[in-house]
């Protein structure tokens, strides 16, 4: 497992191609989100078609964690709270201070 100075880790299955977004991008995205305890909050995979996220407007960790793969990767996100919602109440299983854990599959790049 890798980390950044932010305090984000991260585990690349497969790098993808070798362009990779930068935050002014929005990409599609195949993704499964659980807290820290295995508890399901969210799934692409679910619904059955990826999603289109800016990624000036999504949590700054898996942001962050997909400007480390290019088109065609896989990655696991490990993301702090203090990178994610913080210690914010929100509506759902998400509870403040959670370790929100990412599986990321990087589709499309769209500048």
């Amino acid at each position: 497992m890798e980390s950044t100075e932010s305090g984000l880790h991260y585990r690349i299955h497969n790098v993808g191609s070798k362009e990779r977004p930068s935050l002014d991008d929005t990409v599609t995205v195949h993704y499964k989100g659980t807290r820290i305890d295995g508890t399901q909050f969210d799934s692409s995979y679910d619904r059955g078609a990826p999603a289109d996220f800016p990624l000036r407007g999504v949590v700054s960790g898996f942001a962050e964690g997909l400007t480390k793969i290019g088109e065609g990767g896989h990655i696991t996100l490990y993301i702090p709270s203090d990178l994610a919602y913080g210690n914010n109440p929100r509506p759902g299983v998400i509870q403040p201070g959670d370790t929100l854990i990412f599986e990321c599959e990087l589709i499309k790049i769209n500048p």
